[in-house]
């Protein structure tokens, strides 16, 4: 199995063009992982901006909003990349994403480029904290020993989510603190530490609220036997749109260790939202991001790429 660096990794074909593999390991049954497309997005934009654009210095993706128009299927992708506006400051990007013969893109998005340690202007306290505040953590160290009084590991997880298996979790000992939110400490199960580009797939790995509710409350109309019915009864949630704001820069070594929230404030007609946070080990913001998503059986991810679009 690729470690996460090795998979989201893109190679240049032309000042403007680049190649990367999404791989099996790194889906969501069959279907890309959206956190490891996004991921994908970040380095094809980062490689750009250290080659085509080196000279601006503006190493650091700071705002990116994409849209998922069509899934994404296991193999080679292309980014090609548009220069919108190339500024001092900040300069805008626009991706596609292609696959295999398709003309169509499948993910469009927008990508604003600065250097996070370099910027300059007023700073203000705002007084902004969680609430409920997490639960306190009593070190690293006791995580991964799973001996912190208040969070224990996360084992049984879906073999139909084979990208969720790539990460370690460790949740709230007791149970989440509210309603439709679930709070989490993660680290790569490879190893590895999480970069900037890991960011993207940081916001989109987090238990998953449906699955917090009682069965009943979730379950589809019609019956059916045998590996038909324990697919329906499985969910599948793709993306519809991700926004990620960057609030600051991790070491260049990584970290091992994130903390996410992620919360949802309507979930209607198969269709949600979900707002996440991404904390530090000292507790300073890191990034925040809003993700619109479906619903779905995972029947509808199991078919085959033109059988069933999203």
């Amino acid at each position: 199995m690729a470690f996460f660096a090795e998979a989201t990794a893109v190679k240049a074909i032309d000042t403007h063009t680049y190649q990367g593999n999404f791989l099996d390991e790194w889906s969501i049954g069959n279907v890309p992982h959206g956190g490891f497309v996004t991921s994908c997005f970040l380095s094809a934009t980062a490689l750009h901006f250290h080659t085509t654009h080196a000279a601006r210095n503006q190493p650091h993706t700071i705002t990116l909003h994409l849209s998922f128009l069509r899934r994404t299927s296991i193999g080679p992708a292309l980014f090609t990349i548009r220069d919108v506006k190339l500024g001092r400051r900040t300069s805008t990007v626009h991706v596609s994403l292609t696959q295999h013969e398709d003309k169509e893109p499948s993910v469009v998005g927008y990508l604003t480029q600065s250097n996070l340690q370099t910027e300059e202007g007023i700073s203000l306290p705002t007084g902004w904290s969680l609430h409920p505040p997490p639960l306190p953590l009593l070190s690293t160290t006791a995580l991964k020993d799973d001996n912190d009084p208040n969070w224990q590991r996360a084992h049984r997880l879906s073999t139909f989510r084979k990208a969720a298996a790539r990460t370690k979790w460790y949740l709230p000992r007791h149970g989440q603190l509210a309603p439709a939110m679930a709070d989490e400490w993660i680290c790569l199960a490879d190893g590895g530490r999480f970069t900037q580009r890991s960011l993207g797939f940081v916001v989109d790995q987090f238990p998953q609220i449906v699955e917090m509710y009682p069965a009943e409350q979730v379950a589809d109309n019609g019956k059916k036997s045998g590996e038909e019915e324990a697919m329906r009864r499985t969910k599948w949630y793709p993306t519809v749109l991700l926004n990620l704001d960057v609030k600051k820069a991790l070491p260049e070594e990584g970290v091992e260790w994130l903390f996410v929230r992620v919360r949802a404030k309507r979930i209607e007609n198969g269709r949600m939202d979900l707002e996440v946070v991404v904390l530090d080990e000292e507790g300073d913001l890191v990034a925040v991001s809003d993700h619109v998503c479906l619903i779905l059986s995972a029947e509808r991810n199991m078919k085959r790429s033109g059988q069933s679009k999203v």
